[in-house]
């Protein structure tokens, strides 16, 4: 237990950068790198490459071109496709960088369980923005990216500040993602079912 307590603000950040990674992974890397790059939070040593400034400006380019990619209805969905590709082994990867000092199988397992809550909080965002393309209006899209930008911010703040109030909060937040995933899933499901037998022609009349 004491071991868990002494470890809680390491827990606590690669937890963020890992769930982070998830909604807004350049938003992450750029916010992680500027800070490491001021002094305002010292990196782990396997994460100091983040405040190269090269590694900023990339970062920070495409976190621009996220920021307005996220918010139109349908590019969104297809970014996110993109992006499960790369959100995921990077979540890993930056989970892993936290434990780089702790050994090999420390980092493994820390990447291990950093991609698995990456996966868990992407699927159930691109699920969700998914399900909310389907609405004509605009604004329930508008409304979950602005709120998105707002929980990685907060949630990083969260987790550098109260380590162990983020920890309690991503856990109930994973639940809910596994919860909403499969919910999401079983809709479409059913809504895919119901598409060829609303097209199939009827019966012909006797």
């Amino acid at each position: 237990m004491d071991a868990i307590v002494q470890h809680l603000p390491e827990l606590a950040l690669a937890g963020a950068l890992a769930w982070g990674a998830g909604l807004r992974l350049y938003l992450v890397v750029f916010g992680l790198g500027v800070a490491g790059w001021y002094g305002m939070l010292p990196l782990p040593e396997h994460l100091r490459l983040l405040a190269n400034p090269v590694v900023i400006g990339a970062a920070g380019f495409m976190a621009t071109v996220e920021l307005f990619a996220d918010k139109l209805p349908w590019l969104d969905t297809l970014w996110d496709g993109l992006q499960t590709f790369v959100r995921i082994p990077a979540g890993a990867a930056l989970a892993a960088g936290v434990f780089g000092d702790s050994g090999a199988g420390v980092a493994l397992a820390a990447a291990l369980l950093g991609g698995s809550v990456t996966a868990a909080t992407h699927f159930s965002k691109a699920g969700a923005r998914a399900a909310a393309n389907t609405s004509p209006e605009p604004f329930s899209n508008l409304a979950l990216s602005f709120a998105e930008d707002a929980l990685v911010i907060g949630g990083s703040w969260l987790a550098i500040t109260y380590p162990a109030v983020f920890l309690v909060l991503l856990a109930v937040f994973l639940v809910a993602a596994v919860l909403l995933v499969s919910w999401l899933v079983r809709g479409f499901s059913r809504l895919f079912r119901r598409a060829p037998a609303a097209d199939s022609p009827g019966l012909p009349a006797r």
